[in-house]
């Protein structure tokens, strides 16, 4: 396992137990314990710990795009799984640097979790809410692009 996918893994896993338990456990003790148990083969521990904070920071900003995008699933009724893979993806696509995490590359690597994770329709759910955010910053883009060169 490729050692990024491998710390997505490890703050999917972190992310859904702290969710779980309604956000009241220490998440940064949960982490720790988790890339102890885990991690040992991770060769960049601070693309955890960039990533885990950087959903954490813009954690409600993060569930508005959920909402807005997902408008039939209010965040209590996504399986804590599925809504935690949406953040971490969200993040990366929309809050990381895209020379680190290209756009593509972060909803494969939300696909490619839910897959693994979640239930039987999770990577179509997944893929549905990021490709449909994923879209909006296209057409974004291009209307910034052709307003550049008006």
């Amino acid at each position: 396992m490729a050692t990024r996918h491998l710390c997505r893994s490890i703050i999917l896993q972190s992310l859904y137990e702290w969710d779980f338990y309604d956000k009241k456990i220490d998440l940064d003790g949960v982490v720790e314990r988790n890339m102890n148990a885990l991690g040992q083969d991770i060769d960049e521990p601070e693309f955890v710990w960039k990533l885990i904070g950087g959903v954490i920071e813009n954690l409600e900003q993060i569930d508005n795009i959920i909402e807005k995008a997902a408008p039939d699933w209010p965040i209590p009724q996504i399986a804590i799984i599925d809504r935690n893979i949406l953040r971490l993806g969200i993040y990366e696509l929309l809050f990381a640097d895209i020379e680190e995490v290209p756009h593509k590359v972060a909803i494969n690597e939300a696909i490619e979790l839910a897959k693994n994770f979640g239930g039987q329709n999770s990577s179509k759910f997944i893929n549905g809410v990021l490709g449909t955010i994923f879209n909006e910053l296209k057409t974004e883009e291009e209307t910034q692009e052709s307003e550049k060169k008006n």
